[in-house]
């Protein structure tokens, strides 16, 4: 013990030299060494007690850090944590927290975290100690979201005795946009800083992005009561899935594919400042994650269907309207084309295996909706895909095409899932989704038979639209948002069907559940106008419906006897490439030069 003498024992007017000065500043500093040597003696879990206790949490955590145990690191990592919270130190809790490897234990911590209010308790380092973590919270998640350097921006701050300082290395621009779900969104205008590594604003040939460490961060935002930040949402602005890894000695499971920066347009959507297209959606993946865990195991649909009453109504009174001629004038002309347009109503949509909520179910209704427009000559398409009715030819003395529904879907258009021997890892091929077609008979009833196949003209536009459907997804980005769909539902399905997660001791538990990541929903697509349109052609009206969706059943391609499984040396080489380094605690995501 040191003891200080009551009366000063110098003269009062005695000058500080340096001298002295600096032979009291090394014995404070051989107090506080001989100080910290003493807490990390002994037995450690006495010492951790004592740590904790004393609310020392900084040598707690040193202590724990360095236990080669990995399973009693985890535990003591729990007992930090929890401390923590207790304390107040919300911010370092989840840190701490997000350090424990295994994902059960993490998933139980990071649970009682998100249970416990943030900023409970004011205990901390022996003392009631101001908390600036909330502050801090709020001013990052209030000003300029994507500016902080903790999400890859270029802003910092920080607390210090006397309050909050803020430092940052360029102008601060509140850009914040309501997007189409009336939440307010930062957006993403990131300004290029020549390519350097780990900034998500650059162009990337190859992005890695770990599952397990981005459920871990995501866990980690939970327990401090945050949503997923703007990098997170957009998956680190992946644009397509090239590749998906598995690393079971590291216990990593990564999807791989060219990334950028991304902005956002005006339609809401998320579109990459490199290539134009729409990047990944971490809520796509986390809804295609549960359909192929779930019940539906990889497989879901929708369908936009004109109502029964309704066909037969439009059927009668074409029937009808045919046995007089329809006067040449336009006012007439119109009447009976709004008269068709009345009768036919609305359509009815529907959605199976995925929540109709969801925005993965908005997309994939929404991009339907869209082809039927091209298809019926109400949007226009590409060099290349003119609609049905401007395809039609009557020749000298011919009919038109009778009135029936034209059908017409999406699908999946993948040529391949390819996987190196010891299927740690796979290549998807192909361009991902096409178009197919029928044309259905249509009773008096209204009934639609369904016959397997399609008549020429039918046929002509569902390849055409397929053929280029790059073109068309390029004009029209909600086609590269079905096509970026489509790829979380191949390799969501791949991830079950191999048991990736099983590979790495993964479990899902804060991804598969719907109460600890709670997917956004909005109002379900009911209903929608028809799709009907009408061509005059050698005076004669040729009105023609369309009908269709969408069908997805990913099963087949992900079968151990569909792939094709060989020595791949591309497919090698960048598996080699993209192996998780030791990196610091937090990163979920990093690119491959």
């Amino acid at each position: 013990m040191i003891f200080f003498p009551t009366a000063p024992s110098i003269p009062h007017r005695r000058r500080w030299t340096p001298a002295v000065i600096h032979g009291l500043s090394m014995c404070l500093a051989l107090i506080v060494l001989v100080a910290a040597s003493t807490a990390v003696a002994g037995p450690p879990v006495d010492n951790l007690d004592a740590l904790l206790r004393a609310g020392e949490f900084g040598p707690a955590m040193a202590l724990a850090g360095g236990n080669g145990d990995r399973g009693q690191q985890d535990a003591m990592f729990r007992r930090i944590a929890t401390a923590q919270a207790r304390a107040g130190a919300s911010r370092g809790a989840a840190r701490t927290a997000s350090g424990i490897t295994n994902d059960l234990m993490r998933s139980r911590t990071m649970a009682a975290l998100a249970g416990q209010p943030v900023g409970e308790g004011l205990l901390r380092g022996g003392g009631p100690q101001p908390d600036f973590e909330q502050l801090i919270d709020l001013i990052k998640s209030t000003v300029a979201p994507t500016s902080w350097d903790d999400v890859g921006g270029p802003g910092a701050i920080a607390s210090f005795d006397g309050g909050v300082y803020v430092d940052t290395t360029g102008t601060l621009n509140n850009i914040v946009r309501v997007d189409q779900r009336g939440q307010l969104a930062s957006l993403h205008r990131i300004a290029g800083r020549g390519g350097q590594p780990g900034d998500v604003s650059a162009a990337s040939p190859l992005r890695m992005v770990s599952l397990p460490r981005l459920e871990r961060e995501l866990q980690r935002r939970r327990a401090l009561g945050e949503r997923p930040d703007d990098i997170m949402q957009a998956l680190a602005g992946i644009e397509r899935v090239q590749y998906v890894f598995v690393y079971p000695e590291q216990g990593d499971l990564i999807i791989a594919g060219p990334a950028c920066g991304w902005d956002v347009n005006d339609e809401g959507r998320w579109i990459s400042t490199h290539s134009g297209r729409p990047v990944l959606r971490l809520e796509d993946l986390v809804v295609l994650l549960r359909n192929a865990f779930g019940d539906s195991a990889g497989r879901f649909s929708c369908s936009i269907d004109p109502r029964q009453e309704n066909l037969a109504q439009t059927k009668q009174f074409l029937a009808t309207s045919a046995e007089r001629p329809l006067k040449a004038n336009q006012r007439a002309r119109q009447q009976w084309l709004d008269k068709i347009q009345d009768l036919m109503g609305q359509q009815d949509i529907t959605v199976k295996g995925i929540d109709p909520r969801t925005r993965t179910a908005r997309v994939i209704v929404e991009a339907d909706y869209h082809m039927k427009l091209v298809g019926m000559g109400l949007a226009d398409g590409t060099l290349g895909v003119p609609s049905y009715l401007d395809s039609i030819e009557i020749p000298a003395g011919g009919s038109p095409p009778a009135m029936d529904v034209l059908r017409w879907w999406f699908t999946l258009n993948y040529q391949a899932v390819k996987a190196v021997e010891g299927h740690d890892a796979f290549q998807l091929v192909g361009q991902g989704v096409k178009v197919l077609s029928e044309n259905e008979m249509l009773t008096a009833r209204g009934d639609r038979l369904h016959t397997g196949k399609s008549n020429e003209l039918t046929y002509e536009f569902a390849r055409n639209f397929t053929r280029h459907f790059d073109r068309l997804a390029a004009k029209y980005p909600v086609y590269a948002e079905l096509q970026n769909i489509f790829d979380l539902a191949l390799i969501t399905a791949l991830i079950r069907s191999e048991d990736l997660p099983g590979r790495i001791d993964w479990h899902l538990l804060h991804l598969l559940d719907p109460d600890a990541y709670q997917v956004e929903l909005g109002a379900a697509p009911t209903q929608v106008d028809t799709v009907v349109n009408h061509r005059v052609i050698n005076r004669k009206h040729i009105v023609a419906g369309v009908s269709g969706g969408v069908s997805v059943d990913v099963t087949k391609l992900v079968r151990r006897d569909a792939m094709q499984t060989a020595v791949h040396a591309e497919l090698d080489y960048q598996h080699e490439r993209g192996a998780p380094v030791e990196m610091k605690p937090g990163t979920w995501w990093w690119d491959v030069r």
